[in-house]
């Protein structure tokens, strides 16, 4: 923390990484909830209507893209995958759509990252136009959505396993 509150974006960087991908003291991250599964791991639900964990990731990676758009300015509309928010799985998934997909993610997290270390630290403090939130706390956010969903994804396969 900076001397006046302000999160630096150096620590930031580290937070999004730690839910992310990078070893932390929480347990696994996004990344590493995901890490081998099989594609019936990837699409099971625990009753209709529910999500799976292939739902979860192309919805975390949505949520990196719109923290992406506050920081950058960038147009709607640009996310690869429809509908906003919780994208459609694939027609007929299959390993190469998932390894598609964590590409997407994978995309998405880097953006984000490149995004918040070229932000300028002078702002993040500031509110996002048409927010009440500001720029620090969406880009705490992101990391927060990536271990929240960590841990749903390590419920689900607990689950599964009955």
């Amino acid at each position: 923390m900076k001397k006046n509150g302000i999160a630096g974006t150096d620590i930031l960087i580290e937070l999004l990484d730690q839910a992310f991908e990078k070893a932390a003291w929480h347990g696994p991250n996004l990344r590493g909830s995901v890490r081998g599964l099989k594609l019936d791991e990837l699409l099971w639900k625990p009753a209709p209507k529910r999500h799976c964990v292939w739902d979860i990731i192309l919805h975390t990676a949505y949520w990196k893209y719109i923290v992406y758009r506050k920081l950058t300015g960038a147009e709607r509309g640009s996310f690869p995958r429809k509908p906003s928010n919780w994208p459609s799985l694939p027609d007929r998934p299959d390993k190469k759509s998932w390894d598609d997909d964590l590409s997407l993610l994978r995309a998405q997290h880097a953006l984000l990252r490149n995004a918040v270390s070229d932000f300028p630290q002078s702002k993040l403090n500031q509110s996002a136009p048409k927010s009440k939130y500001r720029y620090v706390q969406f880009i705490y956010g992101a990391a927060s959505h990536d271990l929240y969903h960590a841990g749903q994804i390590q419920l689900l396969k607990r689950l599964r396993k009955g």
